[in-house]
This record gives C-alpha cells, structure tokens and sequence, in this order.
C-alpha cells in the first residue's frame, strides 16, 4: 500500500511533466494562431522577406466553328395536269382535251440587324388543247422582284426595289380556216412585248412576316415593245412594213398606242405613286393564302390609275398533291378600257422545300 509519503513522492515528480506538456501545447497553439489568415488580409500578401508566387494556368477550351447564316430560301416546283377523252361513238357531249401547267416559285431573306434584302421569283406556263384546235397558252406568267430596307422602327421600313414583269410565250388572236380549223390572224403579245420595270423608293409598314405594304412615292416604270410584229406604227410605218394601210378608209390612221408605248416607238417611261400590298398567311394548317395588289398612278394623270390584284387559295392534301384556286383581276386603260379578269382550279403535284 502506499504511504501519505510515497504519494507526495510521485505527485513531485509528475509535476515537471505536467508544466512540460501545458509550454508544448502553448507553442503549438502560438503558432497556429500566426498562420491563420485575418478576414481583411490578402491570400498574396506579401511579408517581409518573402513572396508568395502564384502560377497562372491557362486551361485550354476548344474553339466552336460557329457561323451565323442571315440567309433564309424557300421553293416550290409544281406540275398541274388535266385531260380528258371521249370514245368515238360517244353522244353526250364533250370534246377531247389536256391541259398543263408547270410552276416555279423561290424566295430569298436576307437579315441583319437593321437590314434586309428580299427577292422573289415566280414563273408559270401552260398550255390547253382541245380537239380540232390549235393549242394555246393557259397561264403564263414572269415576275421578279428584289427589296432591299432599312428598319426605321418595329413595323416601318424605308425601302428600295426593282420588278420585272412579261411572259414567256406569244398570245394570238385566232379565226376559223376553209375548212373550220383554228388559224393564227394576229398577234396580242409576247415575250418583252410588254415588258416592265419598275423602280421604287419609299416606305413600307410590316407589322409581321405575313403582312407587308409599301408607298412608293417615287416610283419610275418602263414599258419596252421588242417584238415587232407587236411594236405600234404610224400610218406610213405601217404601210412600209407590210405594204398595206393599218386603216384602208383612212390612210392617215395608224395602230395608236400600245401598252402606252406612242407610235413608232419600242419604249416609255412613267414617274408614278406605287402602292402595293403582299399577303402570305396559313388560315388553317393546310390552307394557305397569297395576295399581292399593286396600284400604279401615273403623276401626269392621277385620276386613272392601274389596279393588279393576284390572289391563289392553295390546300395541301397531303406532303405531294395540292389543290389550288387562283385569280387575277386587272385594270389597265394602257391595255384595255374595261377590266380583265382570269381563274383557274387545279389539282397536281406540289413539292415545297424545304419540307
């Protein structure tokens, strides 16, 4: 057992031990406590005497060959066709016949910031034939059309463009020969005969990308007559050409103007307000209208001007086969003092890209 005195004993000696371990854990904790870092210091301080370097590193990031197309295309190539026939010994009427029409439509946008570059391209031809006839174009048509603009606001624009307008075949006028057939007696019109091209400036609305309209106040438009057999003639040009008088009671008479080209002469010029409207809208899922109305006011004469409108209804039965009703109505006292109109319903083969 251990005594009151070899208890004393062994508290003397741990005491040493003790005060030992109390300096050691002290100068531990003194030099943790310099290490630590004061809220208002800088991790890149720098002491006396020393410097902390810090290597950059440069962590590679592999590059991305983006590139931003401000072009957008749309096209459409369709064929229409009908036909019909008849035995021999049939008794309810009808007569043989076939028709076809070929269609080429595209459209360029071209967008960046402020501006924008529109052409479009619209081109038809067909032919019908009937029975004991000669056959005759059905539906013919160019145009072109380029607009380049600059966005003024959310829906107002100030614009430039250029339209070209004629038609690819020869219109005739046609008589009965000896023997009851289709004979050629005149022509009406033909390729660049007329042809048009117009220039305009000014202002355009376009609150959305169905709907655009523009006010050409400065608007010039040239009318060329290249076909000769077309080209109007004085009296004596006439009868120097074709050996007779355009009027054989009246010597004096000539073929007077046509499509407001002046006698003897292949061209015009007129300055005029333009106005015109397009329309592109989907009414349901698969029906779609397009429209485009243009007036033209010749500022010599203001009080007659010319009125275009071209509308088409086109349904789409499926990714293929479309069915489209289509009309023009036109007012031109240069071509004819009462209004022309035409209409067609087809049914064919519609391929639209993209998809």
């Amino acid at each position: 057992m251990l005594t009151k005195k070899n208890n004393m004993k062994i508290k003397f000696y741990l005491l040493p031990c003790f005060l030992l371990m109390l300096g050691f854990t002290i100068a531990n904790a003194q030099d943790l406590k310099d290490l630590r870092v004061r809220p208002d210091s800088s991790i890149n301080e720098k002491k006396e005497g020393k410097a902390l370097n810090v290597k950059n590193i440069n962590v590679p990031i592999p590059k991305l060959d983006l590139e931003v197309n401000y072009w957008k295309h749309w096209s459409k190539v369709g064929v229409n066709f009908n036909q019909a026939a008849f035995s021999e010994n049939w008794k309810l009427g009808g007569i043989n016949s076939w028709a076809i029409v070929g269609l080429i439509w595209h459209k360029s946008d071209y967008t960046k910031n402020n501006f924008n570059f529109t052409t479009e391209i619209d081109l038809k031809y067909g032919k019908i034939r009937n029975e004991g006839q000669l056959a005759k174009p059905n539906n013919d048509r160019v145009f072109w059309d380029n607009k380049l603009s600059y966005k003024l606001s959310k829906s107002w624009a100030v614009y430039t463009s250029f339209t070209f307008e004629s038609q690819f075949d020869s219109r005739y006028t046609y008589g009965k020969g000896s023997e009851g057939q289709d004979t050629i007696t005149g022509v009406v019109s033909a390729f660049m005969s007329p042809g048009y091209f117009t220039e305009s400036l000014g202002l355009e609305y376009k609150p959305d990308n169905t709907f655009s309209l523009r006010f050409g106040t400065g608007t010039a438009r040239q009318t060329v007559i290249l076909d000769e057999r077309i080209k109007p003639r004085s009296a004596n040009a006439y009868f120097q050409r074709y050996g007779e008088y355009f009027n054989s009671s009246d010597h004096n008479k000539g073929t007077g103007e046509r499509y407001g080209v002046e006698e003897d002469k292949n061209f015009s010029n007129e300055l005029a307000f333009q106005l015109t409207a397009n329309l592109d809208r989907n009414l349901t899922k698969n029906l779609n209208l397009k429209a485009r109305y243009n007036l033209f006011a010749d500022y010599e004469d203001m009080n007659d001007p010319a009125h275009r409108l071209d509308a088409t209804f086109s349904a789409k039965v499926t990714s293929l086969i479309n069915v489209s009703l289509s009309g023009t109505v036109l007012y031109d006292s240069a071509m004819d003092g009462a209004v022309q109109w035409n209409q067609a319903l087809a049914v064919g083969l519609l391929l639209n890209l993209p998809k």
